[in-house]
């Protein structure tokens, strides 16, 4: 079930909607509009979860033995390719 929502929008970001519902990107102005808020709340996901690990990071960084590690099991992982 959905539920109307009124909102205002003006001619250039209709004609916005207009193209890309011509461009075949969704079959309505609706479709496009949820296809939008679907990206939207991805794309802040997205940096939420990007912030919490640049925070990590900086309150835990790598250590030399870190990066030898990751290289060893980088190696490892190759290594262990039927190439």
């Amino acid at each position: 079930m959905t539920t109307p929502v009124p909102t205002r929008f003006t001619d250039e970001e209709l004609a916005m909607l207009d193209r890309l519902v011509n461009e075949g990107v969704a079959d309505s102005r609706s479709a496009v509009i949820r296809l939008g808020l679907h990206e939207l709340a991805e794309s802040v996901q997205r940096a939420r979860v990007g912030a919490i690990i640049a925070e990590s990071y900086s309150q835990h960084p790598q250590t030399r033995e870190d990066d030898e590690l990751a290289m060893a099991n980088a190696i490892a992982m190759t290594e262990a390719e039927p190439w």
